[in-house]
């Protein structure tokens, strides 16, 4: 038996002189209804740029973060190439245009043409108290709007 999983992209990423977005197809702006008000989002995105080799590797054989371990299994990352590379983003939402159908946020971490595949409202429920992370992330930021301002450069072998 063999178990299919349909996904619908129901827009895209842009960017256009410096400003980020995302486009609903018409046929999906109507969920954007009473959206408004939600400061944050989280995006569900598909890692289209991922060859489909990378995807069977489950141990990174590069060493992605600086301060990391040698060797490191792609669930401890938040990489796209994984297995299935589904992706969640949580963004700011700065202005939702509805009649376009587009979200402006002021950066997201997907390229130009990327499919979204879900947009779900981000809830102060879904913060965890007491979350804890291996020693050598913890210096990472601990809240969102800390991590535009961190040096993310000198954690990454990229």
């Amino acid at each position: 038996m063999v178990n299919e999983i349909r996904l619908n992209e129901i827009g895209k990423v842009h960017s256009e002189n410096g400003l980020f977005f995302i486009e609903l197809d018409k046929k999906y702006r109507s969920g954007l209804t009473n959206l408004e008000g939600f400061s944050h989002l989280q995006i569900v995105w598909w890692g289209n740029l991922s060859a489909d080799d990378e995807r069977s590797q489950m141990l990174v054989n590069e060493k992605p973060y600086k301060k990391g371990p040698e060797k490191i299994g792609v669930f401890a990352t938040r990489s796209e190439y994984r297995p299935n590379p589904v992706l969640i983003t949580t963004i700011y939402v700065r202005e939702i245009d509805f009649g376009k159908g587009r979200i402006y946020t002021p950066y997201i971490d997907s390229a130009e043409g990327t499919p979204v595949l879900d947009i779900k409202p981000y809830h102060l429920c879904e913060r965890v108290r007491e979350c804890t992370v291996p020693e050598w992330c913890k210096h990472w930021p601990e809240w969102y709007e800390d991590a535009a301002y961190f040096d993310w450069e000198h954690e990454f072998n990229f």
